[in-house]
């Protein structure tokens, strides 16, 4: 669930990374990982929101069958 100027910016923090990682720069790679961490944090409470969002919307359908049923 990144945006587009999220991804831009994770794609090129990943290539940075992967640079670093040829020269052998890890501590240098560690940060940068640890700035894809952080942006990534915004994607991943969107994706939480959506996942509750579908969960309500299945537990009122499921709540509908059952007053349907309970109509019956």
């Amino acid at each position: 669930m990144l945006e587009r100027q999220e991804l831009d910016r994770y794609n090129a923090l990943m290539e940075v990374g992967s640079y670093l990682e040829s020269q052998e720069r890890y501590d240098l790679a560690y940060s940068i990982q640890q700035e894809v961490d952080l942006l990534i944090v915004p994607a991943i409470e969107r994706l939480k929101e959506k996942s509750r969002a579908r969960d309500a919307a299945t537990a009122e359908y499921l709540q509908s069958l059952r007053d349907d049923e309970d109509e019956n």
